[in-house]
């Protein structure tokens, strides 16, 4: 057991929208046992002083792609749109090996625990010929090394360069392979039940990189099995054009030929939808996952988010792969968030709660997981814990939610906690030895950039190895 004694500052995220000062938090396994004013600690029970702490439900990230973490700020690829980017950095990871794949969900879980997310969705959609391993396993048993909530995707492309598509023929497969694959990926990882560390959905990469014919055969697949959909949706306005050209479609309206909209499906990014097509996701109730960062990074452009909410979409928020943003920073995802709508919607397009609550329960509600999101009794012990006396948050206790969207420097949580289980402590992760992480990883990328003849201004060598 673990009590969190006298909270300094508890946003619930609850439906009630509720915030208390002075309380206790009971954590009993896995679950939220109570909640209430100096409870009686148990025997047996671990307590953590929260009186100077901001307790908030563990983050939801929506979208990410942990390989690309070894591939962040190569020169050749740091101003680029995405289809220029993409055509830069495939190559590279045509080269991706288990021991990457590895390093890279190490990496990429430790950023996200050590800044408040407890549960992340990844997008792995490379599988480099003739790589035979199972890379959904290796990155399953990484994320439970780590402590992380889990839901990998079986990504997929099945449209290479000489179909028209972007990626490298090396690293697109038949649809045959791919399903069979996508199918035992279920059959050995995917758990349905409640409060698990890992379910699995399958996630065709995009439209300029597999058939239709994939994403029908996918959409069955994934509904005989009780799983959800994934895909890259609305992006860019060159997405736009390729759809139009090669489908006779916009991109939502190729989605809906295929089978693709409901509730079961969420889209990454949704950037370039107009208003008839935002009333249709609502009206599906198909999940986006918003990826500011990343759509600035890349000159993508801002999702109309505040129309969203307005219409009633369901919306939560990502970071999206590493080598977009260039990190894997939860907390800094939702100030850029904030920040970006307020610039190019208004003042009062957004509030600090809102982009908040889309980081919990909204993420939790499109991964389908009613036992996330929020700091209830019978809830998941997923809780983030972040000391308001540091320097950074001095002055902005009027409000200590909004603070760590506005103010602060340092995204660093104190504790988070997976599962009732205490993963990062004192601002340090306790399930990995973060220096190891980010040794290996980056040794690893060098070796990755020069296997794919990668030239950079700077000797291409590991800090203190030269």
């Amino acid at each position: 057991m673990i009590l969190l004694r006298n909270i300094y500052h508890l946003a619930t995220m609850n439906d009630a929208g509720d915030r208390r000062s002075g309380v206790d938090v009971l954590l009993d396994g896995n679950r939220i046992a109570s909640i209430g004013s100096s409870l009686e600690t148990p025997d047996d029970a671990r307590v953590i002083d929260c009186s100077s702490m901001l307790a908030i439900p563990g983050l939801v990230n929506l979208h990410h792609h942990f390989y690309q973490t070894l591939q962040r700020n190569v020169p050749t690829a740091q101003n680029r749109k995405l289809f220029d980017w993409l055509a830069t950095l495939y190559d590279i990871w045509a080269g991706l090996t288990l021991d990457a794949v590895r390093a890279s969900t190490r990496l990429a879980c430790a950023e996200l625990l050590l800044t408040g997310c407890t549960m992340s969705s990844d997008h792995m959609y490379v599988f480099p010929e003739g790589l035979a391993d199972d890379l959904i396993g290796e990155q399953v048993a990484a994320a439970r090394e780590l402590g992380i909530r889990f839901h990998p995707t079986r990504g997929s492309m099945s449209r290479g360069r000489k179909q028209g598509g972007l990626p490298p023929d090396s690293i697109v497969q038949s649809e045959d392979a791919i399903l069979a694959d996508s199918g035992r990926v279920i059959e050995e990882h995917h758990d349905p039940e409640p409060f698990s560390m890992t379910r699995v959905a399958l996630a065709p990469c995009s439209p300029f990189s597999v058939t239709d014919g994939l994403m029908e055969r996918t959409a069955e697949l994934a509904r005989r099995s009780g799983v959800l959909l994934h895909t890259h949706v609305a992006e860019t306005e060159d997405e736009t054009t390729f759809c139009l050209e090669t489908h006779g479609l916009r991109p939502l309206g190729l989605m809906e030929r295929v089978g693709w909209v409901g509730r079961d499906v969420w889209f990454a990014h949704g950037v370039h939808f107009n208003d008839e097509e935002i009333d249709r996701l609502a009206e599906t109730g198909t999940g986006i996952a918003h990826c500011p960062t990343s759509n600035m990074r890349l000159s993508s452009g801002v999702a109309p988010v505040p129309r969203f909410l307005e219409k009633g979409v369901r919306v939560g928020l990502a970071v999206d792969g590493s080598a977009s943003n260039d990190t894997s920073d939860m907390l800094g995802e939702l100030r850029n968030c904030l920040l970006v709508h307020l610039l190019t919607h208004g003042p009062e397009s957004v509030t600090a709660y809102d982009v908040v609550r889309m980081a919990t329960r909204g993420g939790a509600d499109i991964l389908g997981r009613d036992e996330i999101g929020s700091i209830e009794e019978g809830k998941a012990a997923d809780i983030a814990l972040i000391d308001m006396t540091r320097v950074g948050y001095a002055g902005a206790q009027s409000d200590p939610l909004a603070a760590v969207l506005y103010a602060g420097f340092d995204h660093r949580v104190d504790y988070t906690i997976v599962n009732g289980e205490v993963v990062v402590e004192e601002g340090r992760l306790v399930t990995g030895d973060e220096r190891e992480i980010a040794r290996e990883a980056t040794e690893l990328s060098f070796r990755m950039l020069e296997a794919a003849g990668i030239e950079t201004p700077w000797p291409m060598a590991p800090p203190g190895r030269r």
